[in-house]
């Protein structure tokens, strides 16, 4: 009802969650469009029921608290946004049939939505994604903190995905997967000062799904400190796909560590029943620039691991410095690995990297680009 009532307004409108209380709020679809500009102060706690026992029956186990078809909109404040993610993370993988596809739970979700700005909350414990753009445009995020668990599954940072003209910027994440991740039809999206620690990395992917198509293009990371997390700056791709990822600068990027710094996987499975397939997206003109510190020997510095298919082009290494960390165990480096993957070093890298190709392969098929 306060939301209603504040959209409504034809005047500029404030709705506040006060701090020094906790609010227990049942999914929600928060729909626009809203007669006026709305800030949506959250000062106090707002909470998710406790598990997927507690949800009612009615309700899109998928998502949380959704913001749909809303322009011109804040969302900030020194509250709590707690998903109370814990007993759905104790799901075995394949629960009960009552309880099915419950894991895949977002706690907030901003969808058909523009000229955003959501800045200063802590957003925890959501059972799956934490905080996801999905067909936005013209959106800062900025100065967030947003944590759960190490080990709870699938809870992505922040996800974006067919949005544009995004900056997420000054964040703080330490999480269960993905610090920050972006997927298909999204352009534009600058990230940077971002603290990832612990996560599995900044990501691009996964794309190609099921043999799907996906578009990626004029991504930036910079002045980002990525810490005891599974990767650092990552681009993944299922066998299968289509399309292209473009214009991807990974730049200024400190590492402690991190098992896989630099990686590229077009061989994403998360079984052993993935095979090889004639298509897959393709990658060109990435670079990987002033990317320091230190990596867990027990995957190598750079994993470049292209489509038997359709290789990595345009591949740019340039000032790149990892030592492998103090504490390895007696475990033996492992040198940087490339397969079909086709660039250049623009200066001397450490370790060294001599097995990526150079120049141009002679032939790039079909690669279904122009979807793009």
């Amino acid at each position: 009802m306060a939301w209603d009532i504040a959209c409504s307004q034809t005047q500029p409108a404030l709705l506040v969650a006060p701090a020094g209380y906790r609010f227990v709020v049942q999914p929600t679809v928060l729909a626009g469009p809203c007669q006026t500009s709305l800030l949506f102060q959250i000062d106090g706690t707002i909470m998710a029921p406790d598990g997927p026992r507690s949800w009612p029956n009615y309700s899109n186990k998928r998502q949380w608290l959704v913001f749909y078809n809303v322009t011109g909109m804040t969302v900030q404040g020194d509250g709590v946004v707690d998903g109370r993610g814990h007993k759905w993370w104790d799901l075995p993988c394949k629960p009960h049939k009552k309880l099915i596809d419950q894991r895949n739970v977002q706690a907030i979700r901003f969808f058909m939505s523009s000229n955003l700005t959501v800045q200063g909350l802590k957003v925890q414990n959501s059972p799956q994604f934490h905080f996801r753009l999905d067909h936005c445009q013209n959106v800062v995020v900025r100065m967030l903190n947003i944590h759960s668990p190490s080990l709870s599954p699938n809870t992505d940072g922040i996800h974006i995905e067919n949005s544009n003209n995004i900056i997420v910027h000054s964040s703080l994440i330490s999480n269960g997967d993905d610090c920050i991740s972006i997927g298909a039809g999204s352009y534009n999206v600058h990230i940077r000062n971002i603290t990832c620690s612990p996560s599995h990395g900044i990501s691009i992917g996964s794309l190609g799904f099921r043999n799907s198509g996906a578009c990626v293009s004029n991504i930036t990371v910079s002045d980002c400190f990525i810490h005891h997390s599974q990767n650092g700056v990552r681009i993944k791709t299922w066998q299968g796909g289509y399309g292209s990822v473009s214009q991807v600068k990974f730049h200024n990027i400190w590492m402690e560590g991190v098992r896989n710094p630099v990686i590229i996987d077009q061989y994403y499975c998360l079984s052993k029943n993935c095979s090889n397939q004639t298509s897959g997206v393709y990658i060109h003109d990435v670079s990987y620039s002033n990317i320091r510190g230190t990596y867990d020997v027990r995957s190598p510095p750079m994993h470049l691991a292209c489509s038997d298919s359709v290789p990595c082009t345009d591949l740019e290494l340039s000032d790149i410095v990892l030592f492998p960390g103090a504490d390895h165990g007696g475990v033996a480096e492992k040198n940087p690995f490339c397969w079909n993957a086709y660039g250049g070093n623009q200066t001397l890298i450490v370790p060294p990297v001599s097995c990526l190709i150079g120049g141009s392969p002679d032939l790039i098929m079909d690669l279904k680009e122009d979807l793009c």
